[in-house]
């Protein structure tokens, strides 16, 4: 239904280009500057690690998703916030055609949106027989986090901890997405809300680099708000392989055809601009 939606809303935009542009979406750079296409697929094909950070209901992001993976035309790897670590044999078993859709869905915790959102990527994998990673921290351990701080982590069992970075974690207050949690929160559990989020931050660069493949592109869906400003899962990434070459993709919304607002400059290496009238997924 909601690629209907989108196609319709592509349908109408053309149809009245003659009386004025309609403009669904623009590339720019980090610098704010229009950018092409052409030239994030080219950057794409030749990094290390790309971070693809989406508005979760942008239908353009998944659409330019799946579209950015076949485009590069070689062999890739593949991960996402979207799936939990400890389902990574289901996933496994899903990628190998030995369970079905319906099966995976029932027996691991897959968001809402999955099977419209990221089923085509996880298909796409499966069909070229690429890996596919579960990166995300299972989500009773964040909570744990949340709940009673990073220091609750090391009362886990040694199988526990296996799906997650390992501890302890560094944890930097000082940077500027964590410190703006901290005003989001009040006093203690402020400070646990960002702790829980460090924790999601660095599982899922750990697991991108335990699965990285030398010469290989490992392309990695995230909320942009885990990569936006060379933060979050950049940061962890740079901690610990500062050497690699990393490329960011950030989603925002806005309207298209007056531009990228200067506040958003230096987001990431590419600013994906949708107009805010597209349709959401959900």
């Amino acid at each position: 239904m909601r690629f209907i939606s989108l196609i319709l809303f592509l349908s109408m935009g053309l149809s009245s280009s003659m009386a004025q542009e309609k403009k669904v979406y623009q590339l720019y750079d980090g610098k704010g500057k229009k950018t092409n296409y052409k030239k994030l697929l080219k950057a794409a094909k030749n990094c290390d690690v790309l971070l693809f950070g989406e508005l979760h209901n942008n239908a353009i992001a998944h659409w330019l998703q799946i579209e950015l993976v076949k485009d590069m035309d070689k062999e890739i790897s593949l991960g996402a916030e979207m799936l939990e670590a400890d389902d990574q044999q289901l996933l496994d078993a899903y990628l190998r055609a030995e369970i079905d859709y319906h099966t995976l869905d029932s027996l691991a915790g897959m968001w809402p949106n999955f099977k419209g959102d990221y089923l085509p990527l996880l298909d796409f994998a499966k069909e070229k027989k690429f890996a596919f990673t579960a990166t995300n921290v299972p989500r009773k351990y964040a909570s744990l986090v949340y709940k009673k701080g990073l220091q609750s982590l090391d009362s886990l069992t040694e199988a526990e901890k296996e799906y997650m970075a390992a501890l302890p974690i560094p944890f930097d207050p000082d940077l500027p997405a964590y410190k703006q949690m901290l005003k989001m929160g009040h006093g203690h559990q402020g400070g646990h809300l960002a702790e829980a989020q460090a924790i999601k931050d660095a599982s899922m660069a750990h697991f991108i680099l335990q699965n990285r493949e030398e010469g290989k592109p490992f392309v990695h869906f995230n909320g942009a708000y885990h990569s936006d400003y060379y933060e979050g899962i950049i940061w962890y990434l740079k901690k610990q392989a500062p050497n690699l070459k990393y490329l960011s993709i950030s989603t925002v919304s806005g309207k298209a055809i007056q531009g990228l607002p200067d506040s958003h400059n230096g987001r990431a290496d590419f600013i994906l601009l949708v107009d805010e009238d597209v349709p959401t997924t959900y």
